[in-house]
């Protein structure tokens, strides 16, 4: 399991990279301030939470793993769905971020929770 993890988050993290530079060539002049306000955002928190789901793998201590896939169905659900919604102005994609936003915070509180444990 320990290689899953440290291959999703290696994978999500070339996504990251890969948008934000898309993002950063090819739409700051398609795209309104405030929207690119938005797709940056969505770039922020899939970079940082790919660099956490890799040090889970990396720790390869099961007792985290729960979290990572937290993590990753956050990036999906809040990422996934800024990039849509900047991409198409279908705001009803931007009614999906808060439920990873949610997904975010339930990996985050895991990560806490199991650092806790003395297991």
């Amino acid at each position: 399991m320990k290689n899953y993890w440290v291959t999703t988050g290696a994978v999500f993290g070339f996504l990251a990279v890969a948008l934000g530079a898309f993002g950063a060539h090819q739409l700051k002049d398609v795209l309104s301030p405030e929207m690119m306000d938005i797709y940056r955002t969505g770039v922020l928190y899939h970079i940082i939470h790919a660099v956490m789901i890799t040090a889970i793998g990396l720790h390869s201590n099961p007792k985290y793993f729960k979290a990572a896939m937290f993590l990753s169905i956050g990036i999906v659900l809040f990422s996934f769905s800024l990039y849509s919604y900047t991409l198409t102005g279908f705001r009803p994609l931007a009614i999906i971020t808060p439920f990873g936003g949610v997904s975010f915070l339930i990996g985050w509180l895991m990560i806490i929770i199991a650092s806790l444990k003395k297991v």
